[in-house]
């Protein structure tokens, strides 16, 4: 990890708001997107330096190690679609098709590291599965991933983050070093001095539930009223006769978990999957499981977080 630790000090190096993560050939260092100098000899001699400028960031680069974790944490496989956004030099989606059998684009503003990148593809003997296009991310699809890595600066973090949000639920977000302001990383990593974040993107639980399931005295109905921000949520489940609060409420990716007491006093806990309105899952007693199914009534509301973030947030972060 390169000793700058903050934002204020990529600013300092860059003389300017920074750009995109970024990859190089195995053997080489991460990056942040670049604007590179041409060197004196032709394409082919073309090598990047450590901290040149780019169009929004400085190229610095992060750890062999560093990467293959990035990679770990998001669980990356052969059905993988890995984007990259500053691919730099090619470095993670190279590592997540030689290491991971995945398949990758990375996106890179800057044409010269973009031949760059594909010529290390090549030489590293996965060109077929990485490739790298000419592109601002800013401008850019990256809906077809699985997989998303980045190594951005927080302020540029902001400006993707109801972008990220949008993506299928599961997908998969993971940043070297800087986080998504107040959307709280399902894992932090630290190898050395370096950090990596994962956030798996929430699927939609917001809004009123009807929330069947099986009790010994018989069928049980409840209705929940659900307030989601990013992966959390909030609410209350209502019976008949009281009204009770959920206990370790938490989405992850397409999945969601709960627990609360039940009108015969006992402990449930759900875990279940969310398909657009409805959800179906097992509810535990205990060791012993049964079936449970819960019904969205009503449009499902914006999860709090998903909208573009506000100017005052971006530069806060």
């Amino acid at each position: 990890m390169p000793s700058i630790r903050t934002r204020r000090d990529f600013l300092a190096l860059s003389g300017a708001s920074l750009l995109l993560g970024g990859a190089a050939a195995p053997g080489a260092g991460l990056a942040g997107t670049l604007l590179a100098q041409a060197p004196a000899g032709g394409a082919q001699d073309y090598q990047p330096q450590r901290g040149q400028s780019g169009k929004d960031v400085i190229w610095i680069p992060t750890p062999d190690k560093l990467v293959t974790r990035m990679l770990s944490m998001a669980q990356v496989s052969a059905s993988d679609f890995v984007i990259d956004l500053g691919a730099g030099d090619g470095k993670i989606v190279i590592a997540a098709a030689r290491e991971f059998g995945a398949r990758g684009l990375g996106v890179e503003y800057e044409p010269q590291m973009v031949e760059h990148a594909r010529r290390n593809a090549q030489a590293a003997g996965v060109a077929d599965r990485a490739r790298f296009e000419k592109a601002d991310i800013f401008e850019s699809d990256f809906s077809p991933a699985s997989v998303i890595t980045m190594y951005l600066l927080p302020h540029l973090n902001m400006r993707l983050r109801h972008r990220l949000m949008a993506l299928k639920p599961g997908t998969r977000v993971v940043s070297h070093e800087f986080r998504l302001g107040n959307w709280t990383p399902d894992e932090t990593s630290r190898v050395g001095s370096a950090s990596t974040h994962l956030w798996l993107v929430p699927a939609n639980f917001g809004g009123d539930w009807q929330l069947r399931f099986p009790q010994r005295k018989g069928p049980a109905v409840a209705a929940l009223a659900v307030e989601q921000t990013f992966q959390n949520f909030r609410g209350r489940i209502v019976f008949e006769d009281f009204e009770t609060s959920f206990r370790e409420p938490k989405v992850a990716g397409d999945t969601v978990r709960f627990a609360f007491t039940d009108e015969e006093g006992r402990l449930r806990r759900f875990d279940g999957r969310i398909d657009g309105d409805n959800v179906s899952g097992t509810v535990y007693d205990g060791a012993s499981g049964a079936p449970f199914t819960a019904t969205r009534i009503g449009k499902a509301p914006a999860i709090i977080g998903s909208a573009p973030a506000q100017e005052n947030e971006i530069y806060d972060n």
